[in-house]
């Protein structure tokens, strides 16, 4: 972890900017397309969940700004940050959150990803680790083919941890459309970061063979 001062004026004046508003964050929302992470994953035997949550983390790891976090008045920036995603329970309908260490070698995340979705499953839990903000929060939501989405978070103290959703399949063109959601604190986080991180995302599901393995 290290910490961040800015180098540029008008860098600063738009964290300060936005670092004073009382609902700071961004959200879009975009589709993309998973036909070929699909077929992948059907091929390998593979989970979606633990593939999905890995792709995603590995995507947001690769930008420094969602890795990026505000403590009072500083910047931080993780070396990694690592996802606390939702699963769903056997006490009754709701859901618990599943952390899970991220590391760039995927058949340890998924083996280990797995391991904790069938703990959680069982042995829910609602809290995650106190003081920590190098997470992501990731919810799946497939019931509903979504088009925006809008997450609850704490405005004091100030939370900027992004929060990252996908939802229902939507079978188009002879191609397969997933919505993918990203909300993050605008202080830390312009378009042109989603943008990248969106970028990041296609590529990876456009190659799993590449990246999941």
């Amino acid at each position: 972890m290290k910490i961040i001062q800015f180098s540029h004026p008008h860098r600063q004046k738009h964290f300060e900017f936005f670092s004073q508003m009382d609902q700071p964050h961004l959200n879009i929302c975009a589709q993309v397309e998973i036909g070929t992470l699909l077929d992948y994953i059907r091929a390998k035997r593979l989970r979606f969940t633990p593939s999905i949550v890995y792709l995603v983390s590995r995507a947001a790891n690769s930008i420094p700004e969602l890795r990026q976090r505000i403590r009072g008045q500083q910047v931080v920036e993780h070396k990694a940050v690592h996802p606390s995603f939702t699963v769903h329970t056997n006490a009754e309908e709701v859901f618990s959150f599943c952390e899970v260490q991220y590391v760039e070698a995927y058949t340890v995340f998924a083996k280990a990803a797995l391991e904790k979705m069938e703990e959680m499953k069982n042995q829910p839990s609602f809290e995650d680790e106190e003081g920590r903000d190098d997470y992501l929060f990731l919810s799946a939501i497939p019931w509903i083919n979504f088009t925006s989405i809008q997450h609850p978070m704490h405005c004091t103290p100030v939370d900027s941890v992004p929060r990252i959703a996908w939802g229902k399949f939507r079978a188009a063109d002879e191609q397969t459309w997933m919505p993918l959601a990203v909300q993050a604190h605008h202080a830390l986080v312009d378009g042109i970061h989603i943008g990248r991180f969106f970028t990041k995302m296609q590529e990876m599901l456009d190659q799993p063979a590449a990246y999941l393995r």
